[in-house]
């Protein structure tokens, strides 16, 4: 690749981050016309729908960090076994969409929930309670990856000298753990806040009465077709989002980033770990109750009525489209996996192994932009920017607002993985007259093949699961799986919103294992390379 290509490529994929990312979200802002903010803002329900929005996201967002917290410690900071086992279940939850929670909530503890039958009774779960377990459900599995990871990374040496000066485990707790989780703490908090805030699966099912910003959002557009009214909550919508990114940025640099002397040594208390396996246990059970509802009610007669094993409503289901729409799904799924991956890892290689210009840092910036910006808000903007071109309609404009609402977590994934490589490597090659496309292709990709694997698991997961960023922008023809659980709920087809959780659910699972089987195939051509050199 020489240098003219090499430009010519970064000016495409500017261009194309330009028009997928700024041009639709300032093109948002300029279709808002003042007599609605007037409007909005004036009416009665704005007050409450901002009042909900917080309560019940501040609340969620609080119990889902500290179920995480405690899980991750739990996971970290005690010796029980079958670690990996555990944190894989605890993430199952991701691989359904957040309105899937919600519907498994209502067949559990609904009026005529299995759960509410069974004992007799009734949570009221439609409304506040409703809302923040199902928002707890589908965003804790975030923050106890994230929190994890911190945990990982934490060095001993400091906790040998605190041990040494008589701190006990609580003051060790206070002074060192605290202080070092701190500033990470804050950036998952804001990722979780920022996901409950902005999510309008959950309360679209369970919220009862109480109406949020994303529902309000949802209903103007979808039902109204208001847009100048939705650009507004969609700003609103936004502004969290870009706190959150601000100060992530801001931490990004001045986080914990020590080197690890010594790992940490978990001593013996077979009491803590007791406690740690039913704490365990128990969440597993609990976050697997909706998983297992959908499965037991896929194949039944006809709830409530008539229980019997059935498999009635699975042709029902493939006779309403499920077949159609799934092969959409998938179609989106694989086409924003492959080229999201391509586009997220050679933009990562533009930045990570170049100069820090001008040019290649607006590419960073705006690579990281989409960090900050709702499903809902980037769809709301895709059909105002992009409604009457070609791409409108079809299953391309779906593919390109999935890569971009997924674009900046594998583009960090690829960033942090190309710039742990020599800084004098391209000097290097450059010497000896390695051309730069020689080395993408012989040194970076093929070191680099784990976190591709990552990437691609990421952005194929996501796609199956997002109803956020399509729900706007699909149609009949080009709708994925995932958007008929609100319809067929709408039409109360319990049945079938079941069977469709439990399908995506089933292909999420397959990707996961093809993906682990591939990593193991990697793990032993590279044992076997090792044991020939040696």
């Amino acid at each position: 690749m020489n240098n003219k290509g090499y430009k010519a490529i970064k000016f495409l994929i500017l261009a194309f981050l330009l028009v997928s990312v700024v041009f639709p979200l300032v093109n948002l802002l300029l279709r808002i016309r003042w007599e609605d903010i007037t409007a909005v803002c004036s009416s009665p329900q704005f007050g409450d729908m901002i009042k909900n929005s917080l309560l019940t996201t501040l609340t969620a967002t609080f119990l889902s960090v500290g179920l995480a917290m405690l899980l991750a410690w739990c996971i970290n900071r005690t010796n029980i076994r079958f670690r990996a086992i555990f944190s894989i279940l605890f993430t199952l939850p991701m691989l359904i969409p957040s309105i899937s929670h919600g519907m498994g909530l209502v067949l559990l503890f609904g009026d005529n929930g299995l759960v509410t039958n069974l004992l007799g009774i009734n949570i009221q779960l439609f409304g506040f309670c409703g809302f923040v377990i199902g928002s707890m459900l589908y965003s804790f599995p975030v923050a106890f990856l994230m929190l994890t990871d911190i945990l990982q990374y934490e060095d001993y040496t400091v906790y040998e000298s605190a041990q040494v000066l008589g701190l006990s485990k609580f003051q060790q707790f206070r002074t060192i753990t605290l202080p070092n989780m701190r500033k990470p703490l804050i950036s998952v908090i804001f990722a979780v806040f920022t996901m409950i805030f902005t999510d309008y699966g959950v309360p679209l099912v369970v919220g009862g009465k109480m109406m949020t910003l994303p529902v309000y959002m949802y209903r103007e557009v979808i039902g109204l077709m208001d847009f100048s009214k939705g650009a507004i909550i969609g700003v609103i919508l936004l502004l969290p989002a870009v706190i959150a990114f601000i100060i992530d940025l801001k931490n990004k640099d001045s986080g914990n980033s020590s080197t690890i002397t010594k790992p940490y040594i978990v001593g013996k208390n077979k009491l803590r770990d007791g406690l740690s396996y039913v704490f365990c246990i128990v969440t597993i059970l609990l976050i697997s109750l909706p998983l297992l509802t959908f499965a037991y009610l896929s194949f039944v007669k006809q709830y409530p009525i008539n229980m019997s094993f059935s498999f009635d409503n699975v042709k029902k289901s493939f006779d309403l489209g499920v077949g159609m729409y799934l092969i959409n799904s998938l179609t989106i799924a694989l086409l924003t996996a492959l080229i999201g991956l391509a586009a997220t890892y050679f933009t990562a290689y533009l930045t990570a192994r170049s100069k820090k210009s001008f040019s290649n840092m607006t590419l960073h910036l705006i690579s990281m932009v989409s960090l900050a910006i709702p499903g809902i808000v980037l769809g709301l903007s895709y059909v105002l920017f992009f409604k009457g071109s070609l791409i409108y309609g079809t299953l391309i404009i779906l593919v390109l607002v999935n890569m971009v609402h997924f674009f900046a977590s594998p583009y960090l994934l690829a960033y942090n993985s190309l710039n742990k490589f020599n800084e004098n490597l391209e000097d290097v090659s450059a010497t000896l007259g390695i051309s730069k496309i020689k080395m993408l292709l012989d040194v970076y990709i093929p070191c680099t093949k784990e976190t591709m694997l990552e990437m691609f698991s990421y952005l194929f997961v996501n796609a199956m699961v997002t109803i956020s960023a399509v729900s706007f922008l699909a149609n009949f023809k080009n709708l994925p799986l995932a958007l008929l659980i609100p319809q067929f709920d709408s039409q109360s087809l319990i049945e079938a919103t079941a069977f469709i959780s439990i399908v995506i659910f089933g292909v999420n699972i397959l990707l996961k294992l093809a993906i682990y089987l591939i990593r193991r195939r990697i793990h032993v051509q590279e044992a076997v390379k090792g044991g020939e050199s040696a």
